[in-house]
């Protein structure tokens, strides 16, 4: 017996006609450029989407094709977020911060038809110009001679010639690529129906965005769907607050007091810049206003979470997910037996990677394939499936051992699960240091690190030694003003490790290398150090 409900695509167009209906006075803000704040509404937001879907159709962009963007968060990027599959076509957005090479395999490799960029960002463009095959450039700003510029493409398209394109809700929607840290980068093609799952679920959760939300995502726009925020904004009709460029921690902070943000989103190495800033400067801003910090993209340091919560009273929300994932895998979210609990319990758990949100589904297994038990404690790779999971890559039969015979995504981390069903990363599979046959996670280590008080951020690497083939080597960055050394380093760690998980090296520098998501750059870590064989000091 078939249920007798209607067949209604989940597509993103009655999205947007939700928020045309029913949040038209809605703001979306951005902060330009010049510093000064682009203020419209929903209404105005709809209309120029719709332009934008016109104006696509006119200059010959097919059902299907790729429509790539290189833009800051702002206005414009959430209009083509929702323009350009409204189109028929598909978003691809780019990321900025990639070296022109990996962008020129990126463009080639989608086949980009279009690309909407900010004039800014130009002279990226011309690195790979003449290597790419981008018929139409569309720039945000003024456009040199041969390009378009995106207002005068928008004023030249009737809102009125817009037709709903009908869309099968598994037809591509958007698209982004992996960073490509063990290989090229590669492509997940995310449906429709994916992103309106996505997008419900997301908007059910702690950080979930409400109407009455005014929601900064400090994630780019360009990585993995801006974490879904533009989506689940838009469906709900939160205020959308976009800061553009600026996106350094005093910057941020005015921008929350000033638009009253109550949720944000971004990576740890965003947030441990902010909480040095707001330990110098507790009085400096009124932050009252914030609900929700969520963290994601790398393990966030219990300390940090801590220092947020008990020096300035704002609740961190820690999230994972993967560019495969839409993005959203988890969220340590704390049982509600536990909400009693002594602090220390609770800032256990909610320093987890969390339990898989609705229609996320979880196992870890053994490198041999045996499925580990929810016991806290035995490791083995985290594999995932749901509706807004990737089941392949685009064009990429290489990375078919990814995907598992029975229909699961092998995530490449490497964690515990507990009774609870709490997931806990422990490392990435690459990342993992096997010293004479046993592991040592990478991810414990440096959270131990940063809760030092004199360690601002610490990146702990696999280095090759002749007796036990690999050895943990400490990278750390101290606070200014702050002094410390290798040897109370290990001292700090001798009560909360095994003695043969201590690192036998500690490195002290300036800086961290990040990749261009803001994560800790392993690679070039261990290319840098991974013949200095003597301990060093912070002087």
């Amino acid at each position: 017996m078939e249920g007798l409900m209607m067949e209604f695509p989940l597509t993103l167009a009655p999205i947007l006609r939700r928020a045309e209906a029913l949040f038209a006075h809605k703001q979306i803000v951005t902060r330009l450029p010049d510093r000064s704040f682009h203020r419209y509404t929903y209404a105005d937001f709809a209309r120029r989407v719709k332009q934008l879907s016109v104006a696509l159709r006119g200059l010959g962009v097919r059902r299907g094709e790729r429509v790539a963007t290189l833009c800051w968060n702002h206005y414009p990027h959430l209009e083509a977020y929702f323009g350009v599959p409204l189109a028929g076509a598909v978003l691809h957005t780019l990321n900025l911060r990639l070296h022109p090479s990996d962008l020129t395999y990126i463009v080639n490799h989608a086949e980009d038809r279009a690309l909407i960029i900010d004039e800014s960002l130009l002279p990226l463009l011309e690195n790979l110009r003449s290597d790419v095959r981008i018929e139409h450039v569309i720039v945000v700003g003024k456009a040199p001679a041969g390009m378009i510029g995106y207002e005068e493409l928008l004023a030249g398209a009737d809102p009125d010639a817009f037709e709903d394109p009908a869309l099968d809700e598994r037809e591509a929607a958007a698209m982004c690529y992996t960073s490509g840290t063990t290989g090229r980068p590669k492509g997940v093609v995310y449906s429709h129906r994916a992103i309106v799952l996505h997008s419900l679920v997301q908007a059910s959760g702690p950080f979930g965005p409400r109407e009455s939300d005014v929601v900064l995502p400090v994630v780019p726009l360009f990585h993995v769907n801006g974490w879904g925020f533009p989506f689940t904004c838009t469906m709900v009709g939160a205020t959308q607050v976009f800061p553009g460029p600026h996106l350094d921690p005093a910057s941020l902070l005015e921008a929350f007091e000033r638009e009253r943000v109550t949720v944000t989103a971004g990576v740890p190495t965003i947030w441990l810049g902010i909480l040095r800033l707001l330990d110098e400067s507790p009085e400096r801003y009124d932050l009252s206003s914030l609900r929700a910090l969520a963290v994601g993209g790398a393990a966030a340091p219990p300390a940090m979470i801590r220092g947020f919560e008990e020096r300035h009273g704002l609740k961190v929300i820690h999230a994972w997910g993967m560019t495969e994932m839409t993005p959203l895998g988890t969220v340590a979210e704390l049982p509600s037996d536990l909400v009693g609990a002594d602090p220390d319990t609770q800032l256990r758990y909610r320093a987890k990677q969390g339990l898989p949100v609705p229609f996320v589904e979880i196992r870890a297994r053994t490198d041999d394939g045996v499925v580990v038990p929810w016991n806290g404690k035995t490791m083995g790779e985290l594999e995932v499936r749901g509706p807004w999971i990737a089941r392949s890559y685009y064009a990429s039969p290489e990375s078919a051992d990814r995907f598992t015979a029975d229909g699961w995504f092998r995530t490449g981390d490497i964690v515990t699960i507990d009774a609870r069903g709490f997931v806990e990363i422990q490392d990435r599979s690459k990342d993992l240091v096997k010293s004479g046959g046993e592991w040592i996670s990478s991810v414990l280590l440096e959270n131990a690190l940063m809760s030092h008080p004199a360690v601002a951020e610490a990146a702990v690497v696999a280095i090759p030694d002749e007796k036990w083939l690999e050895r943990p080597l400490a990278v750390v960055v101290v606070k200014p003003g702050q002094q410390t050394t290798a040897d109370e380093l290990r001292e700090h760690l001798a009560p909360q490790f095994a003695k043969w998980w201590l690192p036998d090296t500690f490195e002290f520098v300036s800086e961290i290398p990040k990749t261009a998501v803001g994560k800790f750059k392993k690679t070039a870590i261990r290319e840098r150090f991974a013949k200095r064989p003597e301990a060093t000091h912070a002087s």
